[in-house]
């Protein structure tokens, strides 16, 4: 679901208020042709319901997938997806760039 930086925020704002666990995922870095800037972002619940994106929709199931592991842990990860990487056509991030998605645990 495509959203506004201003929504994405207020959507992590509800769900904390509502006592769910929250993390955000932003795009850090890109190379080459990539599908969302820098500064791109995605807030996902402990339920896997999220909202905004960071890839366009290339990768979202992936990092939402990962997201909810850092909800559990409480550590952040820098994720990498790119076309060299043999999951690269798996998640579907085939348009020839690599992102960098940092995804942090929200309170």
């Amino acid at each position: 679901m495509a959203a506004s930086d201003h929504t994405i925020l207020e959507q992590a704002a509800d769900w904390l208020r509502q006592g769910r666990k929250v993390a955000l995922a932003t795009v850090v870095e890109t190379w080459g042709s990539a599908p969302q800037p820098i500064g791109s972002q995605l807030v996902i619940d402990d339920d896997g319901n999220f909202i905004g994106s960071v890839s366009g929709g290339c990768v979202e199931g992936a990092v939402v997938t990962e997201a909810l592991d850092i909800i559990a842990s409480g550590k952040p990860r820098l994720l990498q997806f790119g076309v060299a990487d043999e999951t690269a056509w798996k998640v579907g991030l085939a348009c020839g760039g690599r992102i960098g998605v940092y995804v942090e645990p929200i309170q």
